[in-house]
This record gives C-alpha cells, sequence and structure tokens, in this order.
C-alpha cells in the first residue's frame, strides 16, 4: 500500500507538491446513477418536469461543478481543463440514468476529483429538479471508472 501525501512533517494536511512531476495528457471518466420511480423518469424522458429539462440543466452542472472542483474539495489541485463531457445512458427497464463524466487536461496531476465531482453534481442536480415530483429518488454507485495519463499509470475499474 502506498503512503499517504497529503500530510506533513507534523501530520497536518497539506496540498501536495506537484511541481516535479512530468507534463502529461491526463483523461477521467466516473459514473454516477440515478434511479427513479416509472412516473419520474417518464416525465424527464418527455421533458415534463416543471422546472425545466432536467438533463440539460444537469449537463451543465456537471461541466461547471468540473471546473470548480478545487473550491470544494480542499486539497485538490486547480487543473486547467481542455474537455469535461456529460454522456448520459437511460434504462428504459430499470427507470435510471447513468451518467458518465469525462474530463481532460494537460498537466501535472489527475482529473480524477474532476470526473467524480461532474458526474455527483450531475446526479444531485437531477435531484434537485425532481423532488417536488418524487422525494425517494436514489443516487447510487458513484466511481471512478478509468484514468489515464501520468507516473501512476492507467486505472480500469473492474468487477470485484
Amino acid at each position: 500500500m502506498k503512503e499517504l501525501t497529503h500530510f506533513n512533517e507534523q501530520g497536518f494536511a497539506r496540498m501536495v507538491d506537484v511541481s516535479g512531476k512530468q507534463v502529461t495528457q491526463r483523461e477521467a471518466a466516473a459514473r454516477a446513477i440515478v434511479r427513479l420511480s416509472p412516473e419520474t423518469y417518464g416525465l424527464v424522458k418527455a421533458g415534463k418536469i416543471k422546472k425545466g429539462d432536467v438533463l440539460a440543466v444537469a449537463q451543465v452542472a456537471g461541466i461547471m461543478a468540473a471546473k470548480r472542483t478545487p473550491e470544494l474539495i480542499p486539497m485538490c489541485h486547480p487543473v486547467a481543463l481542455t474537455a469535461a463531457d456529460i454522456i448520459y445512458s437511460l434504462d428504459d427497464g430499470a427507470c435510471s440514468i447513468t451518467i458518465t463524466a469525462i474530463t481532460r487536461c494537460t498537466g501535472e496531476t489527475g482529473v480524477e476529483m474532476e470526473a467524480l465531482t461532474a458526474a455527483s453534481a450531475a446526479a444531485l442536480t437531477i435531484y434537485d429538479m425532481c423532488k417536488a415530483v418524487q422525494r425517494g429518488i436514489v443516487i447510487e454507485d458513484i466511481r471512478l471508472l478509468r484514468k489515464s495519463g501520468g507516473a501512476s499509470g492507467d486505472y480500469i475499474w473492474e468487477e470485484q
């Protein structure tokens, strides 16, 4: 197991110094799943939620969240994102929306936190826009799917 790097010699939190790391192309993908009732799912799919186009608003929220990740996660480095995208997969049988957030940059540190934050914010936005219709919305399975670039190499999530 690797050592935790976010603590200084005194045991206090610190932002890791990445100035000596190589600048590389980095990419990450994360997902979140939102489970809705059949009624709510149908309203979202038909664009009939009173607050507006749920998926379009969540798309913008996810991208905005990716750009603001260092303001939310205390030790996260600000990175110059070169891309951020939200992709939806709707499952009519399960009445669920799978959100996949993809982030990219060229830099000294990765963009995993940006992808995870984007997927989470998009899911929370779907919840917020649908809560008047359904309070029992479930957000689940938020996880890093893959990442590439950097000294630690590539990662691809596999079923445990």
